[in-house]
């Protein structure tokens, strides 16, 4: 299998902070890779990174074996979904417009329809976003990741207030992405046993990365998960 996403010694400093440290990880093609790590770990500063959202780093990034500075070719490869987004109820934008927001023009109106269908929101396509609940919302943001087939889908916290019956409906739509369509997924989560299930990857990073392999291999070692247990109570108590 390829390496579709290399990341070396990426490093990123804030003036008062390292938020990442000599991170190296590689995701084959097909992975579903869990981001793991306590809040303040660096996994949006990743992804930053990764999007070229954030250029102020040491070390490289590569998608597709391209180093990420040198072309922005494989933004169109890959679908972002972030933190739950919060819309104003009458906020005038209908799910089909959220959408078709993203709809590159090479790709039509048919390419929606299926992706809603696909994503249970079909009977949703006129509604106000603003209308919806959280889990629906979520799932238009998903939607819109995935309306121009990419390759790639990262997902950072995506369900973060959201009703447990709408994230049970979401990890299945993940898991059928990544089975049946065999996109790549990469996903932030506090959710460990969500992570267990779905993921055959599992990057722990707390700034530096202090595990990097397969998900058994990491969940059937108590010492490895005792470690991150400490390590994500830690940083809340030093939150609090």
């Amino acid at each position: 299998m390829l390496n579709i996403v290399e990341i070396e010694h990426l490093t990123v400093k804030y003036p008062d902070v390292k938020a990442l440290d000599d991170v190296s990880f590689t995701v084959k093609e097909g992975d579903f890779l869990g981001i793991i790590g306590p809040n303040g770990a660096g996994k949006s500063t990743l992804f930053a990174s990764m999007l070229g959202l954030n250029t102020k780093y040491d070390g490289s990034i590569k998608f597709f074996g391209q180093d990420i500075r040198k072309s922005k070719d494989y933004l169109k490869e890959i679908g972002y979904v972030p933190q739950k987004p919060i819309f104003e109820k009458n906020f005038p934008a209908t799910v089909n417009d959220i959408v078709r927001m993203s709809l590159r023009k090479e790709a039509n109106e048919k390419k929606i329809d299926e992706i809603l269908q696909q994503l249970w929101i079909h009977e949703l396509s006129n509604r106000r976003i603003g209308e919806l609940s959280g889990g629906q919302q979520q799932r238009v943001f998903i939607a819109k990741a995935l309306v121009n087939n990419p390759k790639i889908l990262i997902l950072d916290e995506p369900v973060t207030g959201i009703d447990q019956q709408s994230i049970d409906l979401f990890y299945s739509i993940l898991k059928e992405l990544n089975s049946k369509q065999k996109i790549t997924i990469i996903w932030s989560s506090h959710d460990l046993d969500a992570v267990n299930q779905l993921a055959n990857h599992v990057a722990c990073l707390n700034r530096t990365l202090f595990f990097h392999g397969e998900s058994d291999e990491f969940f059937e070692n108590d010492e490895l998960v005792k470690q991150y247990s400490e390590a994500s109570m830690q940083e809340h108590m030093h939150h609090h």
